[in-house]
């Protein structure tokens, strides 16, 4: 009895125990199905959410995309692929850098299949018994000989030859490039021309047809090949496909002007090696322009080269002094003199007087229009009549030694054109130069001297009214120094567009630029205001007859006119907006590269603008008069010394 009321309890306790279980289970499902309500909510409140959000791919993404049989049409952008289907048997090194410089916008992918070796030395064994075979039956025949047959087999023979020995390895290279235009016969256009180009090389393209959805895929930046269209290559002819090629710009002559930044090499170069020896420099403020030809124009004394500067800010200072050079500060109160009346002496070449006052009298028509202000036709008349007669009034004519005569200055002039009729106007206008406050500037005889080897022209002292003047009077006595006796020389116009604001001196150092070859000379004009010295057309001349082109750091608002006048590729555009100081493209002739302007610590000393670094210098040399207990003694120079 006793047992079964036992038996009766456990089997009691076992139902409620079960019981128990199913609560709990009945009870974990009810939670179950609340949680994945819970989160079926949350779902949707993210997916509501996220739909009202801007995503990257929202960002980047086209706004509507067609498929067409030869291209995709993305928004307002056609796109279309190209690939490569046959190479010749040589392909030159750079192939594919005229694609890459086009000024075009374009994407280029490359894909490489590595092949195992084995694989392709059984393949070319058995191509190389069937073409042993057929020159074999072709001369038992009497055939003549196939030049193609032969060739094909000195190939395939020299290519196992590498792959045994590991010195080539086999490929399956796949090339496409795919272009964008806003027109459809833009696309047409740049079609033609990009077929035109590989068909010049022997390389033959075609045109991805129904294929364009997967040409574009395969070019984005995801490396999906999607067209799976290859060529069998070894990896020469691959390694020679690569792009971005550098032109070499070292030579056994010249001086060094920085460092290649596409393969560290020395850009050595000598600038009366091309067909003329002018250079132009466009960067912004604190680019460095002045510290690059400063570094020019120290390497090039060392060779020999005679350098005149004219230098608006007197940035040349520490460098004139460093070297010995002549330093001549041209104010109205500066005993420095130059006379615009001034005449070249003569060369020993069979140049006329007559002509040689003629061409006196046009440039200083220039200068006194820079002068005097807008002339009317009349009165340019009597302006040449009254040169004419001050020359003459000096014994200046036709048929004069030159080597004797003393020619005549602005005084002269004016006392000249009192004496004729309908002059008032003019010798008022004219007396501010003779007897009011600019009397000082250009009423002298010449009284500077050239015999240096760096002649330094300073105009810092003079007001932005008399800068034009005063430069173009400083560069026509060069020009007339320079015609008198013919040296290896080079001339630094420093922020040139103060004379390309004005159109007779921009047409006076344009017949410069053009001329100065014939008298060995270069010209190297250097300017920050790049859109004002471009918009001229007397600028873009300049240019065009300038072998040596130098662009450092450029503004936002003038890289595109940059790239337009140098064509620049829009990586070259990046990289110009990108350099830091020092850095940019040097242009020669028909090479260009990327370049670092380099310096040793010596020539830094010499050549910085920092001014931070010139103070330094001038403390330096302070504490060295102290430390000799003589204030008239100067310290060496760093290097020079």
């Amino acid at each position: 009895m006793a047992i079964e009321i036992k038996k009766k309890k456990a089997i009691d306790a076992s139902e409620l125990i079960k019981d128990g279980v199913e609560f709990k289970k009945a009870k974990s499902k009810e939670e179950l199905k609340k949680e994945q309500a819970e989160e079926r909510v949350a779902l949707e409140e993210e997916r509501v959410y996220r739909k009202g959000v801007a995503s990257i791919k929202d960002l980047i993404a086209p706004a509507s995309m067609k498929v067409d049989p030869s291209f995709v049409r993305l928004g307002d952008v056609f796109v279309r692929t190209l690939f490569i289907v046959t190479y010749p048997r040589y392909v030159t090194v750079g192939w594919a850098s005229p694609i890459i410089n086009l000024s075009a916008q374009l994407d280029i992918s490359m894909f490489f299949y590595p092949i195992k070796a084995d694989v392709i030395l059984k393949e070319l064994k058995r191509k190389v018994g069937v073409l042993e075979a057929q020159i074999t039956m072709d001369a038992e025949a009497g055939k003549a000989r196939d030049p193609i047959a032969e060739t094909a087999l000195r190939d395939i023979e020299q290519l196992r030859d590498d792959l045994t020995q590991g010195i080539e390895h086999f490929f399956q290279f796949g090339f496409y490039c795919t272009f964008y235009s806003r027109s459809q016969d833009e696309l047409e256009k740049l079609t033609r021309q990009v077929e035109t180009t590989f068909g010049a090389m022997l390389i033959y393209t075609k045109r991805a047809y129904y294929q364009a959805e997967q040409g574009f895929n395969s070019t984005m930046p995801l490396g999906n090949d999607e067209l799976m269209i290859t060529f069998n290559m070894s990896t020469s002819p691959i390694a020679s496909s690569f792009p971005f090629t550098s032109a070499e710009l070292t030579s056994d002559n010249g001086i060094l002007y920085g460092v290649n930044r596409h393969n560290n090499s020395l850009i050595i170069f000598d600038r009366f090696s091309l067909q003329n020896a002018n250079a132009v420099i466009f960067a912004t403020s604190g680019a460095g322009k002045s510290y690059a030809i400063k570094l020019e124009i120290l390497r090039s004394l060392m060779l020999g080269t005679e350098v005149i500067v004219i230098d608006p800010e007197m940035e040349y200072k520490h460098l004139s002094d460093a070297v010995g050079g002549t330093y001549i500060n041209i104010s109205l109160a500066s005993s420095a003199k130059i006379n615009p009346f001034d005449l070249p002496r003569p060369s020993g070449e069979a140049i006329s007087t007559e002509d040689i006052i003629r061409s006196a009298v046009i440039i200083l028509k220039g200068l006194l229009r820079l002068m005097l202000g807008k002339l009317t036709s009349q009165e340019d008349s009597i302006l040449d009549r009254a040169l004419l007669e001050t020359y003459a009034k000096k014994d200046i004519v036709p048929g004069s030694d030159l080597a004797t005569v003393e020619p005549p200055i602005l005084q002269d002039f004016q006392d000249i054109l009192e004496g004729m009729e309908g002059t008032s106007d003019l010798v008022i206008r004219l007396k501010k130069y003779t007897e009011g406050t600019f009397s000082g500037l250009l009423n002298s005889p010449t009284t500077v001297n050239m015999s240096n080897i760096l002649v330094i022209f300073s105009v810092r002292d003079l007001e932005d009214e008399l800068r034009p003047m005063a430069i173009y009077t400083v560069i026509n006595y060069i020009w007339n120094v320079v015609r008198s006796e013919r040296k290896k020389r080079v001339l630094v116009i420093d922020e040139a567009w103060w004379l390309m604001q004005h159109e007779d001196s921009a047409k006076f150092i344009f017949a410069l630029v053009k001329r100065c070859r014939k008298y060995y000379m270069g010209v190297t004009t250097i300017t920050q205001d790049v859109n004002d010295f471009l918009t001229s057309p007397y600028g873009q001349a300049i240019v065009t007859n300038s072998s040596i082109q130098l662009l450092l750091r450029q503004s936002p608002a003038s890289i595109d006119l940059v790239g337009k006048t140098f064509l620049l590729t829009q990586s070259e555009k990046y990289l110009l907006l990108e350099s830091g100081r020092g850095e940019g493209i040097f242009f020669a002739g028909q090479k260009h590269a990327a370049i670092q302007i380099v310096a040793s610590y010596a020539e830094d000393q010499i050549v910085t603008t920092d001014p931070k670094q010139l103070l330094q210098i001038e403390q330096a040399k302070k504490d060295f008069q102290q430390s000799v207990g003589d204030p008239d003694v100067v310290a060496p120079s760093p290097g020079i010394g």
